[in-house]
Formats: structure tokens, sequence, C-alpha cells
């Protein structure tokens, strides 16, 4: 009689088994900053309780001289602390401006998900790759998804495996290329997404801290994000053709879970061929208005006093609308043509049922918007950021060097709380006011956190999409787990942040602009 015994893991499973345990202890996002609420006000008590203080100098705003201030803690278990916390309840949530940015966004996305516009235009341009660059397409239009905020996780991801099944290429490296594109550069696109407009609001938050009168727009980083999506999708594409796909070797279709069609194509109906040229057709009317209200001299969205176009105008100041309104246009006109959505009445329950979605965002931005107010009424932020910024100029430590270290502790936090928004808001009221003072521009910061953000979450277990990454490479391989999938991105994960990093480093040493 033979006994059989579990092969002994790894280093790297045990690792990833501590790594989930821990993880799986992290409470929800809401809990940890009702936490972080509660150490805010015990902290504003002891400091201001002995009285805790800064002195520097600054800019006054009005006179444009050097002056010597100070700034003290302000604890909020003190009279007016207390009155401030019951009566700005409300006031800190409505002037909580990334609410307002995501719900306008959500409007037009809601729309064009619901359509199916989302879904039909990925398939479109994954059908017309020509088999050589089909790689290099899926890679891009897989950061390209994020637009979408979650879709390239459930559309891009699984399309990604049926194309390269479709072309005789192992499908599980497909998924590997998807997932990697999509979750390793999630906070870069070539066009604004909803996800910026709250990462910038939290950035001028924290700027204010410094500087009353910083702030940054919508398109601060957008020069970076566009070469960061070119240099991303050639490194992505690299390492599945290079690396993952060798290594996987031909595919057998009898690894396959029962059930699985292991022989497809991918081809779009008449209605969704229709949608899409209706779309196009509603994109093209769009741009022409747009042109009309921006281009002519005297256009109304231009400045009215300098007539710039880019910069501080009306077109720039509400970017968010253009950006509401590709969406819900080009998801109309869709639905429309592949007669998905063909009254007013389901439009708007397209985007009842978007904001619907949103209940628990939205509750979160609650609570944040309290951490946000309470953490910026102690000048705790302000202390702190002065505080470090002196001893790091008296240890001349780089502002690079500091930047680089950031992107580190970013990726490193990213294993065990993934979400982009949460660790910002964390993140933004200490090392952009801290960073501000060593003399770096806010969009550097924004961009070093970009960086950092980004690729932990093709590794991580606590991706919220991880799991279902697995379950679609069982679907093509039963023995398929939780190690098959890290052990494929680990080489995705290294290159993309070495290479990343380096790309932040020189744009930096460059001094090129980061955006508009």
């Amino acid at each position: 009689m033979t006994t059989t015994t579990a092969a002994p893991k790894t280093s790297m499973q045990r690792f990833l088994d501590t790594v989930e345990k821990v993880g799986n202890m992290v409470p929800h996002p809401v809990v940890i900053f009702l936490i972080l609420i509660g150490i805010v006000i015990a902290l504003s008590a002891v400091l201001g309780l002995f009285g805790a203080a800064v002195t520097f100098e600054r800019i006054n705003p009005d006179t444009h001289k050097i002056e010597t201030a100070s700034t003290a803690i302000r604890s909020l278990l003190t009279i007016e602390g207390i009155r401030f916390m019951y009566s700005s309840l409300v006031p800190n949530f409505m002037s909580f401006t990334a609410v307002g940015l995501m719900i306008v966004a959500m409007i037009g996305a809601g729309v064009a998900e619901e359509s199916g516009l989302v879904t039909a235009l990925i398939r479109k341009l994954v059908i017309v790759s020509p088999g050589w660059a089909l790689t290099y397409i899926l890679s891009f239009v897989g950061i390209l998804s994020s637009i979408a905020a979650d879709a390239g996780y459930l559309v891009l991801i699984p399309l990604a495996g049926v194309a390269y099944l479709a072309v005789g290429r192992n499908p599980v490296a497909g998924l590997a290329l998807g997932f990697a594109a999509v979750a390793g550069a999630f906070t870069v696109n070539m066009l604004i997404k909803p996800l910026d407009a709250v990462l910038v609001e939290f950035t001028n938050d924290a700027a204010r801290l410094v500087d009353p009168n910083r702030t940054i727009g919508l398109a601060s980083n957008l020069w970076f994000s566009i070469a960061s999506v070119l240099v991303l999708t050639v490194i992505v594409a690299f390492i599945t053709d290079r690396i993952i796909a060798p290594r996987l070797g031909v595919y057998d279709p009898a690894l396959a879970a029962e059930g699985t069609v292991t022989e497809q194509g991918a081809v779009l109906s008449e209605a969704e061929s229709r949608g899409l040229r209706f779309a196009g057709f509603g994109m093209l009317g769009l741009i022409v208005v747009f042109c009309l209200l921006t281009l002519p001299p005297g256009a109304p969205l231009r400045d009215p006093a300098t007539g710039v176009l880019i910069g501080n105008s009306p077109f720039m100041n509400g970017l968010i609308a253009l950006i509401m309104l590709m969406f819900l246009i080009s998801g109309w006109t869709y639905g429309i043509g592949a007669g998905t959505m063909r009254s007013l009445t389901e439009v708007i329950a397209a985007i009842e049922k978007s904001i619907k979605s949103m209940g628990g965002t939205i509750f979160l931005f609650f609570v944040l918007s309290q951490f946000v107010a309470y953490f910026t009424y102690t000048n705790i932020g302000t202390v702190m950021a002065l505080s470090l910024s002196g001893v790091l100029q008296a240890a001349n430590i780089g502002a690079l060097p500091l930047l680089i270290g950031f992107i580190v502790v970013v990726a490193i936090i990213d294993l065990l709380l993934t979400g982009a928004i949460a660790k910002w808001a964390i993140f933004a009221p200490v090392f952009v006011p801290l960073l501000m003072k060593l003399g770096v521009e806010p969009e550097a910061v924004l961009a070093a956190y970009r960086v950092g953000d980004s690729p932990m979450n093709a590794i991580t277990p606590l991706n919220a999409y991880f799991a279902l990454v697995v379950g679609f490479a069982q679907k093509y391989d039963r023995s398929a787990g939780v190690g098959t999938i890290v052990s494929l991105m680990l080489p995705y994960v290294v290159w993309i942040f070495v290479l990343w990093t380096a790309l932040f480093a020189v744009w930096k040493m460059l001094g090129l602009p980061w955006g508009l």
C-alpha cells in the first residue's frame, strides 16, 4: 500500500499564503477610515495638549513677499473642535467634489456599458487585429479599457483568451496578457477617466495644505500617462511573446474543464456592427459641436480674457462634461443602432442603474470626506510635512530618491490595500505637502503614485478580480490555481515595476511636462 503526500510548498507559495491570510484580516475600507478618524481625533488632542507647532517661511499670496508664519495642531476634542465635527458633517460631504465628478462621469459610462458599446468595441478591435500584431493590440486595448472602470476585467481578459484560442495559441497566455494589461497599468490611460477626477481632487486638497491657491487639472498627468501607455503596451506584449507563451507551450484541449468550448471565433452580429456605425456617427456629431464651441476666436469655451483653449479655460475646467457626453452620446447611439436601447426611458434606466451601483462608493466617500476635513482642520498634515521636509532638507536627500522610495512604499502597501482611491486618500495629505516643501510639483507626486499603485494589482490575491481570473484559467486548465496565476504574473509585475519606475525617473530628470 502506498501513500501520497502533498508536495512541499515553495517559498513563494508560503509567502503568498501569508499575504492572503494577513490581507483577509484587513477590514472594509469604511472601517479603516473610521479607525483613522478615531486616530486623528486622539492624536490631535494629545499633540494639541503639548502645543505642537511649526514655524516656516512662505510667500504671501497677496504681497508675493516671503514672510514667517506658524502652524499649530488644533485639537478636535476642544469646544471648537467638537462644534466643528457636529456642524460640518453635511458641509464636509457636500464640498467633497470628488462625489460630483464621479457621478457625472458615471452618467455617461453607465449608458455606454449598459447599451453594450464597451463589449462590442473591444471585440471589434480584437477581430480586426492582424495575427502578428494581436498581442500588441490586446495589450494596448487592455490598458485603455480602464476608461470604462472594471469593464476590462470582465470583458477584455476572457476575450483575450478566446482571441488567442481562435488563432491557435495557448488561451491561458491570452488570459495572462489581458490580466497584466488591465490590472498592471490601471491608473494610466490616453484619455481622461473618472478615476482621474477623484485622484486629482485629493491631490488638490492636499496641495492646499501648503498653498491655498495651488491646484492641478484633470489633464495634469496626461503626457506622462500617454507615454506610459505606449511603453507598457510594448513591455506587456514582449513579455507575453518571449516569456509566458514559450513557457506554456502548445495548448492541449484535453486540459480544459468539462463543457468548455476549445474552438472559438469572435464574430460581431449585424446588430452590433450597425450599433458601432451609429456610435461613430454620434461621436462625429459631438466632435463637430465641440469644434464649433472651441476652435473659432471668441468661442464660448475659450478663456474670455486671454482667448486660450488649453489652460485656465472653460473647456479645460469643464472637461468632465465632455467625458460624460462622449460616453453618453456614443452609448445611446450604439443602443439605437444595435436595438439594445430604443427609448429615452431605457437610457434613463441605464443611468439610474450605474448610479445605484455606486451606493457603496458614495458611502465610502461620505466617510472619506469627514476624514479629509478632520485631518485638514487639525493641521496634522501640514505640521508633519513641514517637520519632515525640514529633516529631509537638512539630510540633503534629493527629491528623486524620495519619489522613488514613495513608489516602492505604495507598491508594498498595494499588496494589502488594493483600492487606488482609498490609498491616495491616506497618502496624499502627507506626501503631497511634504514633497511640495522640497520643491516637487503635485503633478509629479501624483504621477509617482500612479506608477506605484498599478503593478501589484496583478499579483495580490486581494484584488477583487484575482479569483475571477483564476476561474477563467480553470476553464482552459483544470489544474490552474492561485499559484498558477501568480507565477504567470510575476514576470509582468517585476518588469513593469522596474521599467516604469525608470521611465518616471528619466521623465523627472529631463524636466518634461507631466501634462496640461
